[in-house]
């Protein structure tokens, strides 16, 4: 699963998810691509339960992109402990992504293909996602301005 090989300090704040994404709300590599709107910490097995999913069903053809990276480390206490005696220690990582975020892109398969594809990937995600194209989003980012 993904994780970083080494971070400055081991445990984080919670944080704020306010706010749309700034940044990884285009896409940049593929044709198509999986994009969230709502906010949500998306764990390292669902990144790579729905990665799977997508290169599953177009047969290992095509190109997959993730565009989101678990790193931010969450902790947790174990059940029936009592409170204090400081911070739990890190049980898995998460990615934060904010609505508009592009988390999935895919190219060199067919649009069916495609958008398939990152409909059974959107189902491994704990947020909800639409599927878009490239036009889509250039068109998209011109009618804005």
């Amino acid at each position: 699963m993904l994780m970083p090989k080494r971070v400055k300090r081991r445990k984080q704040f919670r944080g704020t998810m306010a706010g749309k994404a700034m940044r990884g709300n285009k896409i940049s590599y593929g044709e198509f691509g999986l994009v969230a709107t709502e906010p949500s910490w998306v764990k390292s097995n669902q990144i790579e339960a729905a990665r799977v999913a997508m290169t599953r069903y177009v047969k290992r053809g095509g190109q997959v992109w993730i565009k989101i990276f678990p790193d931010k480390p969450i902790t947790a206490k174990p059940a029936e402990t009592r409170m204090g005696s400081g911070k739990g220690t890190v049980e898995y990582w998460v990615a934060v992504v904010k609505p508009g975020r592009v988390m999935f892109e895919i190219a060199g398969v067919p649009e069916e293909t495609a958008r398939e594809a990152l409909r059974l990937a959107s189902h491994k995600l704990p947020c909800k996602c639409k599927i878009v194209s490239k036009a889509d989003l250039e068109g998209g980012a011109s009618n804005e301005n």
